[in-house]
C-alpha cells in the first residue's frame, strides 16, 4: 500500500486531545493498512519515531427510530493510536513535506 494512503485525518476528540500528554496520537487509518505501515506513514509524515502502534475498529452505531427506520449515528472505520519516543512532539497541523 502507498504510505501517502494510509493516514487519513487526526482524530481531535476530549479524549485524543488529553492523551497527547503521553506522547499518544489518534489517526484515522485506511481499513487495509497494518501496523508497520502505519508507523513507517507516520514516520514520514511527521518525521518523528514511532515506539508503538495499537488498532481500534469501530463499528457502526445503528439506532431503530418508528416503524422499523434505522438511522446510522457513526460510520464504521478504523483508528490508530501512535506512541511516539520520549522527547518527541508531533503537531497534527504540520505535515512534512518532500521537496
Amino acid at each position: 500500500m502507498d504510505l501517502t494512503n494510509v493516514l487519513k485525518s487526526p482524530v481531535v476528540t476530549e479524549k485524543s486531545v488529553a492523551a497527547q500528554a503521553g506522547r499518544k496520537y489518534t489517526f484515522f487509518v485506511h481499513e487495509d493498512a497494518n501496523k508497520i505501515e502505519i508507523a513507517r506513514a507516520i514516520e514520514k509524515a511527521y518525521g518523528v519515531q514511532v515506539v508503538s502502534v495499537n488498532i481500534i475498529h469501530t463499528r457502526k452505531k445503528v439506532r431503530v427510530a418508528g416503524r422499523g427506520r434505522t438511522i446510522t449515528k457513526r460510520h464504521p472505520g478504523r483508528k490508530a493510536i501512535v506512541t511516539l519516543a520520549p522527547k518527541q512532539i508531533l503537531d497534527v497541523n504540520k505535515i512534512k513535506t518532500s521537496k
